[in-house]
C-alpha cells in the first residue's frame, strides 16, 4: 500500500486545495488523527471523520436521520445479530488517510475480533448511510472511497428521494451493479440474501 494518499477525483474539491506555487497540501494520516483526538483538538459533541487525509466535520443529526438510523438499528439487529456484528454510528478504517463514521455496519464474525481494531474493508459485508443533507457526499466522495477500498456492498438511504440506494460489485472508484428501491419494496444484503428489511420500516413515515 502507498504511504501517499490518493487524489481527490471530485474536481471542485480537487480546485479548492489547490496549493501555492511551491506549496504542497500536508494531509493527516490515521494515526495523528487519533493523536489530535486523545490532545483534545475535537470538542466533545464533534462528529469527525477522516477521508483521503482530510478532516470532514458532520453535520448535527436531524429527526429524519435519527429515525431511520433507529430504524435500521432495530432491523438490522433483529434480523442479523446472529449471523454478523452489527455496529452503529461506528468506525471502519479503510486505509492509512481514512477512517469514516457510517451509521450502520454489518461486519464478519466473531465480534471479540474488534475489540483491539476497528472493521478494516474485508470485514464489512454491508456499510449503510443514511444521507439528508449529506446525499451529495455520501453518494460522491464516500461512494468512491468505499469502492476504491473494495467495500463489497454500500447502502444510501436517500430520504430526499425516499428511497435506498444499493451499490455492489466494486471496480475502480465505482460499484458496477446500482439498484435502486422505493417504498413498498423489500431489499436484503447480497450476504444474506433470504434477510430482507421493508423500505418503509427505514424511512421515515411519507408526508401527508
Amino acid at each position: 500500500m502507498s504511504d501517499m494518499p490518493p487524489p481527490i477525483a471530485d474536481p471542485q474539491i480537487a480546485q479548492a486545495e489547490v496549493a501555492p506555487p511551491g506549496y504542497d497540501v500536508r494531509r493527516i494520516s490515521v494515526a495523528e488523527y487519533y493523536r489530535m483526538g486523545e490532545a483534545g483538538l475535537f470538542g466533545a459533541r464533534e462528529r469527525i471523520e477522516l477521508l483521503d487525509g482530510q478532516l470532514i466535520r458532520m453535520p448535527p443529526i436531524g429527526p429524519r436521520h435519527g429515525y431511520s438510523v433507529d430504524g435500521l438499528t432495530l432491523l438490522f439487529i433483529r434480523r442479523f445479530a446472529e449471523v454478523a456484528h452489527v455496529r452503529v454510528q461506528g468506525a471502519i478504517t479503510l486505509d492509512k488517510w481514512s477512517e469514516l463514521l457510517p451509521d450502520v455496519m454489518l461486519n464478519a464474525l466473531p465480534r471479540e475480533r474488534y475489540a483491539g481494531a476497528h472493521p478494516r474493508p474485508a470485514d464489512a459485508l454491508l456499510v449503510v448511510e443514511v444521507a439528508e443533507s449529506s446525499l451529495r457526499y455520501d453518494a460522491g466522495r464516500k461512494l468512491r472511497a468505499y469502492a476504491r477500498r473494495n467495500v463489497r456492498e454500500y447502502w444510501i438511504v436517500d430520504l430526499p428521494h425516499e428511497r435506498i440506494e444499493v451499490h455492489r460489485d466494486p471496480h475502480g472508484e465505482r460499484y458496477l451493479t446500482h439498484l435502486t428501491f422505493e417504498r413498498g419494496a423489500s431489499v436484503a444484503p447480497a450476504a444474506f440474501p433470504d434477510l430482507e428489511i421493508a423500505v418503509d420500516e427505514v424511512l421515515p413515515p411519507a408526508a401527508r
